[in-house]
């Protein structure tokens, strides 16, 4: 069927969904009260038609690109449309009924028109207090999700333009900073009427009617775009297999990832069988994390112009087994599978097209989100406190540039906290900050480099749980680049010479994956993040880059030399004659 709208108004339309879903995150940037979602940004805010079918979405946290379909969809069915009323607003944080991880809370807001529902309005944000056995939410070796926070399947916060106060209740006599996530959540609740407000104001401009119509053409176009670009990829099967995943956290033993890719015409089918069994520990990955992974990896090798909504899903489809590390069952620990696993699932796809898509692929980033959690009593208000926060890590090299330094992982897309925010919130004190020299993985292109955060514990105790990967296993270059460095969390006890890991300090199971270490006044933590893998030959790198990275302080001149095999010269550049007699004798 042909528009009746001209392709300027559709655009227009569509641009101001997307406006709208943008609108709504600068609120919830706005009026929050933790850093994860002021300064960190995971959140992610989106628009659904009357069927359950997204329409527009912002550019916030990756993570959520397939998990918040799964939980819009679900939570329509199991509340029932017809049982909607206006001014309601759904809770719903389970992630056995089609969502990311327990932390992320996701709430839901019809917008009535005339009487009837047209659509919904949706927030999902990590929050950074959800109860469970830790302070932050995020228990390294919880083997249940009883463990990992309390959670609530499809229920009505707010009924009819009414707070829920046995709900709010429940919510806030279960989480260790009422204050916090009671903000957090009136944030992401304002945010809803904020996107409210402006669909509304849209369909007055127009009408009902043609909004209907071009919300289905917006979905349309969005599909016919995506299939367009998965007909650029030569048709195949395509897979990856590899022990990506250092450890669940309980046992210390590397777990598999496998996907194969079918590419047929227009359509791709992603299949994970193969992947490890459902772990112990708390890696595993919900059916929505791994759809997100998957969609982000996708939406990474195709045109970034097409807009994300329910058309551009369409094409694909993806087969997780039950039971496995890629679709967790009940009621197995799953906290870790959103941040951690989920970029390898991406660099697994990447791994797998490489050969097909070399132009469009990176080697493998850091992989890590190296995720902190700390908690106690502030020494200076007596306020008991909860933080949880991302660090970034290199991102692998690319077909004609470096990697990226230090930013949090693909699936984040969020922002490191500023010091002086978690300075001022948290007692404790940053001794360094800096990159980490030597970090990336050499290549043609570089990898990113990760870095070291130093911090000293200034309370009299605090407790500390963390969720590392790329702790034991190296990312991976492609095409001849070497891995990057691996990341660390490393502590020095009070008064202390050197820093030790956490199996040697406290008898961990796993040195980048334990729960509620009490650390003292004057001990220090390092966080060492990993740096990305490099793309193509070390050898074939510009000689002014080296010289760059040399003088920048990103490699040192020792290591140049000895892994792009140069010479230097007194003056610190590349000696070019000396280069090639030391080249011609390693051949």
């Amino acid at each position: 069927m042909k528009s009746n709208v001209d392709q300027i108004t559709l655009q227009v339309i569509n641009n101001y969904l997307i406006t709208t879903a943008r609108e709504m995150g600068i609120a919830m940037m706005n009026t929050s009260y933790s850093p994860l979602f002021n300064e960190g940004l995971d959140f992610s805010c989106a628009i659904f038609d009357e069927k359950g079918e997204m329409i527009a979405q912002a550019e916030f946290c990756p993570a959520h690109l397939g998990a918040i379909v799964y939980i819009t969809e679900w939570t329509i069915q199991e509340i029932g449309i017809e049982n909607f009323k206006k001014g309601d607003v759904v809770l719903h944080n389970d992630p056995f009924r089609g969502g990311c991880h327990l932390p992320e809370f996701t709430v839901i807001k019809p917008v009535f028109f005339k009487g009837e529902i047209i659509a919904f309005m949706c927030v999902i944000g990590h929050m950074t207090e959800v109860g469970g056995m830790v302070p932050g939410g995020f228990a390294g070796d919880a083997t249940e999700v009883f463990q990992e926070g309390i959670r609530f399947p499809p229920v009505k916060i707010i009924n009819q333009g009414k707070d829920n106060e046995d709900i709010w209740n429940i919510l806030l006599s279960n989480v260790r900073t009422p204050r916090y996530s009671y903000g957090d959540m009136k944030a992401m609740i304002g945010s809803l009427h904020v996107g409210e407000r402006s669909l509304l104001e849209l369909i007055n401009r127009y009408d009902l009617k043609t909004f209907r119509f071009m919300k289905e053409e917006i979905k349309n176009y969005s599909e016919v775009r995506m299939r367009n670009e998965i007909k650029n990829i030569p048709n195949g099967v395509y897979n990856y297999e590899g022990y990506a995943i250092d450890n669940d956290g309980v046992v210390d033993e590397p777990l598999k990832l496998k996907v194969k890719i079918i590419v047929d015409n227009d359509e791709m089918i992603f299949d994970y069988s193969g992947s490890a069994e459902q772990a112990r520990g708390p890696v595993n990955c919900t059916y929505g994390v791994t759809a997100s992974a998957t969609y982000n990896a996708l939406f990474h090798i195709t045109d970034n112009d097409i807009p994300s909504n329910h058309g551009c899903y369409k094409p694909v489809k993806i087969i997780a087994p039950p039971g496995t590390i890629v679709n967790v069952e009940y009621p197995g620990a799953s906290v870790g599978g959103n941040s951690e696993i989920h970029p390898h699932i991406i660099m697994g796809i990447y791994s797998a097209l490489k050969e097909a898509l070399p132009e469009r692929v990176s080697a493998f980033d850091g992989g890590t989100s190296e995720l902190l959690a700390i908690g106690g009593v502030h020494p200076d208000t007596n306020e008991v406190f909860a933080n949880l926060s991302n660090e970034g890590c290199g991102w692998g090299g690319r077909y004609k540039k470096d990697g990226n330094d230090a930013l949090c992982i693909p699936n984040g897309n969020c922002a490191i906290a500023p010091i002086e925010v978690l300075e001022g919130r948290y007692p404790i004190l940053h001794k360094s900050f800096a990159l980490n020299e030597n970090s990336c993985g050499h290549g043609e292109n570089r990898g990113g480099l990760g870095y070291s955060r130093e911090i000293e514990i200034l309370s009299d105790e605090i407790r500390v749980s963390a969720f590392i990967e790329r702790n034991v296993i190296e990312p991976e270059g492609f095409f001849g680049g070497k891995p990057g460095k691996r990341s660390g969390f490393l502590v020095k006890k009070n008064k202390g010479k050197k820093y030790n890991d956490m199996k040697n300090s406290f008898g961990t199971v796993c040195n980048g994956k334990f729960s509620d270490i009490y650390m003292l006044k004057g001990d220090c933590i390092k966080l060492v993040t990993s740096g990305g893998g490099g793309y193509g030959p070390p050898n074939k790198r510009e000689f002014e880059k080296i010289e760059n990275d040399v003088s920048e302080g990103y490699i040192s001149k020792k290591i140049a030399e000895r892994e792009y095999l140069v010479c230097f010269d007194k003056f610190n550049k590349i000696d070019k004659k000396e280069t090639k007699l030391l080249r011609s004798k390693n051949k």
